[in-house]
This record gives C-alpha cells, sequence and structure tokens, in this order.
C-alpha cells in the first residue's frame, strides 16, 4: 500500500515535467522527423508526399534529377565531429590541472575562482563573441601585441579560420567542462591516493589506477556536456570562422532560413539528433558498466 502511495505521488510530481517535455521536446523532434520524408515545397515549405531523397541527397542515393549527391555534405559532418571532439580534447586538457588546483584552495578561494568560471555567463554570447572578432582580426589586439614586441613581422590570418572556431568554441565550452571536472575532482579520496604512494606506486602509477577511475564521471559527464552542443553549433562558426568554418548547424540554419528547404534541413537536424543520441547511448552504458 505504501509503495503505491509513493507511486503515486512519485507520478503527480514528474507529471507537470514529462508534460512540458512532451509538449516542448517530443512533439517538435517528431515534427522535424516527419518533414525530414516530406517534399520541399516550390517557395518553400513542405508538400504532404514522402520523399526519401532528402537523406539520399547527403548519403548518396539522391534520384540525379531533383536531387544531386553532394559528397560536401558529409564532409561538413566530418569536419563538425572533428571540431566537436577536438574542442572536447582542449577543454580537458586546459580544465583538468586547474580543476586540481582550486580544489587544493581554501573554500572561500574556491568560491571566488567558481564564481569567475560562471561569470562569462552574465553577458551575451554574441557580445563575448564579437569581443574575440577584435582580438583575433589582422588588426585587432593579438595582432598588433604581436608585431609590438617583434614575434611577428606580418599580420597572422587566424579570424575566419578553422583555428578561430575551435577557439572560439573552446571558449564557450570551458565551463561547461570545468564544473563536472571540479565535482568529480572535489570528492577525490585522498586518502587512496596518499595509500598508493605508500605502497610504493610511483606519480603515474597512482594516476592511471587511482586518480583517474575516480575521475572517470567528471571526464566523461564534461566530454559529454561538451561534444554535444558543438556538433551543432552555429553561432561561433557563424562569426569567427566565415566560409572556410562552416559546419552542419550552419547548413541546417541555411536549409531553413535562406533556402527554404525545410525538409532537407530536417534531414540535417536528425542526422545531428542521431549523433548526439548515439554519444548519449555509449555514455549511459560504459558509466554504467564502470568503464572507461
Amino acid at each position: 500500500m505504501a509503495l503505491r502511495r509513493q507511486s503515486a505521488i512519485l507520478a503527480v510530481l514528474l507529471a507537470p515535467v514529462t508534460m512540458f517535455l512532451g509538449v516542448f521536446f517530443l512533439l517538435p523532434l517528431l515534427i522535424i522527423a516527419l518533414f525530414s520524408f516530406l517534399t520541399p515545397g516550390l517557395y518553400g515549405g513542405v508538400e504532404w508526399a514522402f520523399y526519401h531523397w532528402n537523406y539520399g541527397r547527403i548519403f548518396g542515393w539522391a534520384d540525379g534529377i531533383m536531387e544531386v549527391y553532394e559528397p560536401v555534405y558529409l564532409q561538413i559532418l566530418g569536419r563538425s565531429l572533428g571540431y566537436a571532439a577536438l574542442t572536447v580534447m582542449l577543454c580537458l586538457i586546459l580544465c583538468y590541472p586547474v580543476a586540481f588546483w582550486v580544489s587544493r584552495l581554501p573554500a572561500r578561494w574556491r568560491l571566488v575562482f567558481l564564481f569567475l568560471i560562471t561569470l562569462p555567463f552574465f553577458s551575451s554570447l554574441i557580445v563575448r563573441l564579437y569581443a574575440w572578432l577584435l582580438i583575433l582580426k589582422p588588426s585587432g589586439i593579438l595582432n598588433t601585441v604581436l608585431m609590438a614586441t617583434g614575434l611577428i613581422s606580418e599580420p597572422l590570418e587566424i579570424l575566419y579560420s578553422p583555428a578561430a572556431v575551435v577557439l572560439g568554441m573552446v571558449y564557450v565550452m570551458i565551463p561547461f567542462m570545468f564544473l563536472p571536472l571540479f565535482a568529480s575532482v572535489d570528492n577525490l579520496d585522498r586518502a587512496q591516493v596518499e595509500a598508493s604512494m605508500d605502497l610504493g606506486g610511483n606519480r603515474l602509477q597512482t594516476f592511471v589506477k587511482v586518480i583517474l577511475p575516480q575521475t572517470l564521471p567528471g571526464i566523461m559527464g564534461g566530454a559529454v556536456i561538451v561534444f554535444i552542443p558543438s556538433v551543432g553549433n552555429f553561432i561561433v562558426p557563424d562569426i569567427l570562422g566565415g566560409a572556410k568554418g562552416l559546419m552542419i548547424g550552419n547548413l541546417v540554419e541555411q536549409q531553413f532560413l535562406s533556402a527554404r528547404n525545410w525538409p532537407f534541413g530536417a534531414a540535417l537536424s536528425m542526422i545531428i539528433m542521431s549523433v548526439v543520441l548515439f554519444v548519449l547511448l555509449i555514455a549511459v552504458t560504459r558509466a554504467r558498466r564502470g568503464q572507461p
């Protein structure tokens, strides 16, 4: 009887969240999935007729008349995955040692540093990215300083390049990597680390066998949180990347707003969603097994 009552209370508490997700997440997702199999309208929108060529245009079974297979779409998808993976790696390299350093600070200074990490959220992302635009452009702050110090003789072409896109995404995603890492490092059992050192383990052995397994949940959590929005990011490539930094998120934006080919944009969106679900499936599976 008590179990039924608890189940009923849990169902009542979860009902608002379930309804909200159903209306504002699952329903739009189903609409996008449906649109991806419909015919593009002549002047935008959709026509209610089955049309699988939207995916064929991407993966190679286009009819060759109305739709033509272009390998560039897979290249853009591969570029997006590569940029996202590189962003994860760079964020991890930057945040992992800093998380250990912050965890050793006094409680007051720890709170100050955590506040500084979250400080960028208090300003608009567009404003922050345009600040990077002023820093990276040929006549910007970076090139001016480097040329004034004599390190370079002519301005570096960083803006509107893949390097600018990755740099911008790392800047945006660092807080999302740092916070899960810090939570994991802060809960690290220091007694096990000391025991490993006392039993003759060197620094590398202690890290691999004691520290890494304990901080692995934070690493995986941060990697997933950074990777997923990085794959579909379109604001950073649009401002800092130009044509050389085009990612699949920009392609989706163009199809919905400029080309007005909603079904093809929906097909690209479903590919992004499939990648996201695949990454989440791997993360959940390995988290359940306790494997790296």
